[in-house]
């Protein structure tokens, strides 16, 4: 597969380019990849779309069997059909199961930078969030967790259900078989259910030296409470599709999902998505994502040596899964002056320069503005400070990218 190929996106109603506001911008913002899909996929969905008519549509047997098969042989998981529910999202999976299985009232915590929907999704359930900071160390350039302070936030907020991310985004952390079993074990004394939203588990970078590890089969072992969503929307790039499907071992908890998922009418999926989740879990597909995938991780490691060599002083998350790099740039901010200190002249407060940048989001309009390339800022994340880098396109544009965004970076610096 030739990854190098650009595809022109510009005028397909395509959220990532058609919602800029300049066709000379380069969008490495939301977490949606410029690559084509794998070519058994789009062979299939031309076969069904080849049959003129496209009304109500079966969930057939081999949609289950394919997430069976697939979990079974590239993740060592194997669990029984009958644990699985299919609906339109990884994001409506996750609000229903929470409005299933959560009173309203009821807290949930979940590690900050958290994927930005996690909010949403929390605040839609009627309960309230418990925001446990994970602990970034900018010297080794990763983010941990303090389980003990995991555990006392847990009991002292009374927390019901654990939203987690594995692989977190957008730290880019893929959590070891010891850190999810010390997440289990500490939920289980707690009685507190964990879901897992594993959307990302297919970004593992090949030189790790470990893979992913579904929180299932820990939870199972410790004997925790736990429920996981996934789809094969971000591995194979076709979220569009709307699919998604849940494993859920317990049938009390299956039913009251099942009610959130009807109650928020996203039961039924379109035509194509089985079509396309039964092509993508197959060999073909699976040879399809191991290039991806190793051509993702060159993409890190050209940007991360490029940025590293422009601006070292800088940390940059290591990143171990995903296709999100996390950018550490509180450096390069200004401290928001005092009120009084202020010139009252609006042109002095000019937030197109880089000397009077305060804060990520500033920094993210910055680029966007003046350097022509879009990230997301952390606030969206619950974490100010950080940039979020989405590197899932093409080298060429990558490259073209990172120019800008170390131009941009160096006109900041040069300031402090």
């Amino acid at each position: 597969m030739d990854f190098d190929k650009l595809t022109t996106r510009l005028g397909t109603n395509c959220v990532k380019w058609d919602e800029m506001p300049a066709d000379d911008i380069l969008p490495l913002w939301v977490a949606d990849m410029d690559f084509q899909t794998a070519p058994c996929i789009a062979d299939a969905i031309q076969r069904r779309a080849a049959h003129p008519i496209y009304g109500y549509g079966l969930v057939p047997d081999g949609f289950y069997d394919a997430i069976r098969w697939w979990n079974r042989t590239r993740h060592h998981w194997d669990f029984p059909r009958e644990w699985i529910q299919y609906t339109s999202g990884v994001v409506p999976a996750v609000s229903a199961i929470l409005q299933g299985l959560c009173r309203e009232g009821e807290a949930v915590l979940t590690f900050t930078p958290a994927y930005n929907c996690f909010f949403s999704s929390i605040r839609n359930a009627h309960c309230p969030l418990v925001d446990f900071p994970l602990t970034w160390d900018p010297e080794a350039e990763t983010s941990t967790i303090d389980f003990q302070a995991f555990e006392e936030a847990i009991r002292a907020r009374g927390v019901r259900l654990f939203l987690l991310c594995n692989p977190h985004n957008p730290t880019g952390r893929v959590w070891t078989s010891q850190e999810l079993r010390k997440m289990a074990e500490i939920c289980k004394r707690a009685d507190v259910i964990v879901l897992s939203d594993e959307i990302h588990c297919e970004f593992v970078d090949p030189q790790l030296g470990r893979p992913y590890v579904p929180f299932a089969t820990i939870a199972e072992e410790v004997g925790c409470r736990w429920v996981v969503a996934n789809a094969p929307n971000k591995a194979f790039n076709i979220a569009g599709l709307q699919t998604a499907y849940i494993v859920c071992p317990d049938s009390s908890m299956r039913r009251r999902i099942d009610r959130a998922i009807n109650d928020n009418e996203t039961c039924d999926i379109n035509i194509f998505a089985p079509v396309a989740l039964q092509a993508a879990y197959t060999p073909e597909g699976a040879a399809w994502l191991d290039q991806l995938v190793a051509y993702i991780y060159d993409n890190y490691r050209t940007f991360r040596q490029q940025l590293k060599a422009a601006l070292p002083h800088l940390p940059l998350a290591r990143l171990e899964g995903t296709y999100l790099a996390w950018l550490d740039v509180r450096s390069l901010l200004h401290p928001t002056p005092h009120p009084s200190t202020l010139n009252p002249q609006p042109s002095t407060l000019n937030q197109n320069s880089p000397s009077s940048l305060s804060t990520s989001k500033a920094l993210a309009t910055y680029l966007t503005t003046q350097h022509r390339v879009w990230l997301n800022p952390g606030e969206m994340y619950g974490r100010p400070g950080f940039l979020r880098i989405n590197i899932a396109t093409q080298r060429s544009r990558l490259n073209e990218a990172t120019r800008r965004i170390i131009a941009g970076l160096k006109a900041c610096s040069a300031h402090i």
